[in-house]
């Protein structure tokens, strides 16, 4: 059995979602494969331990530690979803994945293209990032908008138990490659328990609350963030709709478009820093979609355009944090 069965209990952390994902998957299809540093249960399964227990439950040749060499995991990967498995690559932090560019951008990506559609390469890369802990520079940077950017790769980021596991069911079952982004401060928080076999598709936002004078639009752990501002905005009659984007690449271009529509104010608020990222790209589109209709410029709140610092003063000032969320919903909704 997997160290973190699912009971059907009411309650579960996005560590346990994720857990029971990969679990249900390679019990679904004995194709699925894991790979990575530490994944096995003779290292504990992962540094946090998301995949514990499941080298002891299907196998070692299924659940295979590698090497320290984030290229030749996903190497392996591609080449093993080439003949016919379903690979599941873990780059244990998110910065680590520089490492590897040339073969998720170069190879990955774009081998559906380069064979005129006759190859994909149905790989997932899971990885974990996030300020918080004090891991300092190298290990902490939200780095979505690059991977976004590039043709072929599926980009994800969820929020919540519910969507890790939905979202990570449906990553393996794409026959492209996809990037899942896991936060690290956030695996131990709880929240509603995921049902056994539940897909959420690809690219699709969720309104996690209705609203009419101004749109959040977030992902990650910064929805917590926003979720927790709006107690802040509610104090101050503010009517916000709160939209989990949980897809960067493909995003749901129609759902944020008419949320926008409809309140004229935009707030986009995401963990990594805030020039060229993807709050740019979706602020660009609604501006081109709304010209003349918007009552405010949409509005981005980010991190500030450095690395994440080590001192933990300077870590929790770098980031945004419902306070500042609330500031800034208050100043949109001014006028």
């Amino acid at each position: 059995m997997s160290a973190i069965p699912n009971t059907g209990a009411s309650q579960m952390t996005i560590l346990a979602a994720i857990n029971n994902a990969l679990a249900d998957a390679m019990e679904a299809d004995d194709r699925v494969l894991l790979l990575g540093e530490d994944v096995a249960d003779t290292e504990e399964g992962g540094v946090v331990g998301v995949t514990k227990g499941l080298s002891s439950r299907f196998g070692n040749h299924r659940v295979r530690s590698t090497p320290i060499s984030e290229q030749a995991i996903v190497g392996a990967a591609i080449g093993a979803s080439l003949v016919g498995w379903k690979p599941v690559a873990e780059i244990m932090l998110m910065n680590f994945t520089t490492v590897a560019m040339d073969m998720i951008v170069n190879h990955a990506a774009k081998l559906r293209y380069m064979s005129g559609g006759q190859t994909h390469v149905p790989i997932t890369i899971r990885t974990m990032t996030g300020a918080g802990i004090g891991n300092g520079g190298q290990h902490s940077d939200y780095l979505e908008a690059w991977f976004a950017h590039t043709a072929g790769m599926k980009v994800i980021a969820p929020s919540n138990p519910v969507d890790a596991y939905g979202l990570l069911r449906s990553c393996i079952d794409d026959p492209d490659p996809c990037l899942f982004i896991e936060n690290l401060p956030g695996y131990w928080a709880p929240g509603d328990a995921p049902t056994k076999g539940t897909r959420v598709p690809l690219g699709q936002a969720k309104i996690v609350r209705q609203g009419s004078d101004v749109t959040v639009i977030s992902y990650s752990r910064m929805m917590v963030e926003a979720t927790n501002a709006l107690q802040l905005a509610d104090s101050k009659g503010i009517s916000v709709e709160l939209i989990d984007l949980r897809s960067i690449s493909p995003w749901d271009k129609p759902t944020i478009v008419e949320s926008a529509a409809k309140t004229g104010r935009v707030l986009i608020v995401h963990e990594a820093v805030t020039p060229f990222g993807v709050g740019a790209e979706i602020a660009s589109t609604l501006s081109e979609a709304l010209f003349g209709r918007l009552k405010k410029p949409v509005m981005r709140l980010g991190a500030a355009y450095t690395p994440v610092p080590f001192s933990k003063p300077l870590e929790a000032a770098h980031a945004p944090n419902a306070e500042r969320i609330a500031q800034a919903i208050k100043t949109l909704a001014a006028g």
